[in-house]
């Protein structure tokens, strides 16, 4: 099933739950709305720094006797040393083997006897472990994890082993899936000289080198205190957390100093486009996505970010965007269309746009009407009525979805970790709301551009009577020890963006 909205998208509107009227604004999509006191998100929300530079964001949730205990570490694939890719998700793997206080397999016992749930991610942007137990448990978690922030120790001998898991971790969930081979193929063509160009697991061969020397000097440039977040959310309070805070994580020293996260640009380059086209037996519908790379809600100018939200919306969000209406209710060429807006990441982001063409329509053809759908948008921008369509919607689905102390924890611990600040979590109604047809017309017209995308056919060939690879390790699952753990990737329009197993 496709998916129109991101995580990050998805994650921020839950926090809008049971906010239904905003202020009006003139030019706005809610200028008819009755004048209203700006909604905050996270109004109770504070935040501290400890001494040692642990950032802490506290966020009360008091509806059940729980709490989300969330650690972020400034560094994910993107800030990997060149050639070493895959060291971030390689490390995630190895904090789970233990330290001398708590050796292999003692952390995740111990969150498994108190009925809690663990799990860790990894991203370009960051790294994130997180516990999910009763509010008692709180204190131990932290310890816990205080613990590795500082003390990761493992004999050797088991290094290797997790390597071999990796790998077949990357041959099943890519290399054997011609979809995902496909999207790592477009972001190295879209990402022509930025780290976001190379997969958040590795490159293969890169992988294959890794060493645990590797994985602990990634460890002791980026798992340090101050540059790490430290997210709690549930049934606490403020003053409590940060007694814990201090009695566990404020004992752990600053290891080093990250400096500022530099890294390099891509190159504007007029006039170009870019195409990609996998061929496979495997594939049973082909399929076709466009991918633009557009600033994110940290690299946009003021406004852009919110106005890049509307437009995915107008232009692919749901089955009232242009490009559900012209391709599959009036032209019948494509069985599903669609696109959405990725903005939480550090440096730009990216805006797909997906299609599945119905039997007879050539991908071709369906690139033509999708072009036709795109070039009418960027050239006249969209109609007033379809902006305040659009960011009603947005809103309207902010109110049905139920927000949650995880999805709390995350866009507060995902913003800061990309360097974003509370309060501009806090103002994102406030910013949003002020988007009007203007601004939506002026990021169609400037954004939409096929200079900035990449065009992608994933297509079915003939079998070649060889036998499929098939990977040898398999999923985690019911019977399995150790703890699931997720890659965060470029997102692909047939899975919910950014989860692997």
């Amino acid at each position: 099933m496709h998916r129109r909205s991101t995580a990050s998208r998805l994650t921020r509107l839950a926090l809008l739950s049971g906010l239904a009227v905003f202020l009006a604004l003139p030019g706005s999509a809610f200028a008819e709305a009755p004048a209203t006191p700006a909604p905050v998100i996270g109004a109770a929300v504070s935040t501290f720094t400890l001494p040692n530079g642990l950032s802490v964001v506290v966020i009360p949730d008091h509806r059940a006797p729980v709490v989300t205990h969330m650690v972020w570490y400034r560094a994910g694939s993107a800030d990997e040393p060149a050639g070493k890719s895959g060291i971030a998700h390689y490390l995630e793997h190895l904090m789970f083997k233990g330290t001398k206080d708590n050796p292999e397999g003692a952390f995740s016992k111990k969150v498994a006897e108190i009925g809690g749930q663990e799990n860790a991610f990894t991203s370009y942007d960051y790294t994130a472990y997180y516990q999910r137990v009763a509010k008692e448990h709180l204190a131990a978690m932290m310890r816990l994890e205080a613990d590795r922030m500082q003390n990761l120790a493992f004999e050797p001998k088991v290094a290797e082993p997790e390597l071999k898991v990796v790998l077949e971790e990357r041959s099943m969930r890519t290399d054997n899936d011609p979809s995902a081979q496909l999207s790592e193929a477009v972001d190295a063509a879209l990402f022509r000289n930025h780290p976001y160009r190379i997969p958040v697991i590795g490159w293969k061969h890169e992988v294959e080198k890794l060493t645990a020397a590797d994985a602990f000097a990634y460890y002791d440039r980026f798992y340090t205190p101050n540059n790490a977040i430290l997210v709690v959310a549930g049934d606490v309070e403020a003053t409590a957390v940060r007694d814990m805070a201090l009695d566990t994580y404020g004992r752990v020293p600053r290891r080093a100093e990250p400096g500022e996260r530099k890294r390099a640009r891509d190159p504007e380059m007029p006039g170009v486009t870019r195409f990609v086209t996998l061929a496979d037996e495997r594939v049973s519908q082909p399929s076709f996505r466009r991918v633009y790379e557009v600033p994110s809600e940290r690299t946009a100018a003021a406004g852009e970010s919110e106005a890049l939200d509307i437009l995915a919306d107008v232009l692919g969000g749901g089955a009232n965007s242009r490009l559900y209406r012209r391709l599959v209710a009036e032209k019948g060429v494509a069985a599903n269309a669609g696109a959405y807006y990725v903005s939480g990441s550090l440096d730009d982001a990216k805006l797909m746009i997906y299609a599945t063409p119905r039997d007879g329509v050539s991908l071709e053809d369906l690139g033509r009407a999708v072009d036709e759908v795109v070039s009418g948008l960027a050239a006249e921008g969209p109609s007033e009525a379809e902006v305040t369509r659009a960011a009603k919607k947005v809103y309207a689905e902010a109110i049905r979805s139920q927000d949650n102390q995880a999805s709390l924890a995350r866009i507060f611990g995902q913003a800061l970790a990309t360097g974003g600040t509370v309060d501009e979590v806090r103002t994102w109604p406030s910013r949003i709301r002020k988007v009007g047809l203007a601004d939506v017309k002026a990021a169609a017209a400037h954004w939409l551009v096929p200079e900035r995308a990449v065009t992608a056919h994933l297509k079915s060939a003939p079998s070649t009577g060889k036998p499929l690879g098939k990977a040898s390790y398999p999923p985690l699952g019911p019977g399995m020890s150790g703890p699931i753990r997720m890659i965060e990737e470029a997102p692909m329009p047939e899975l919910p963006a950014q989860t692997r197993f």
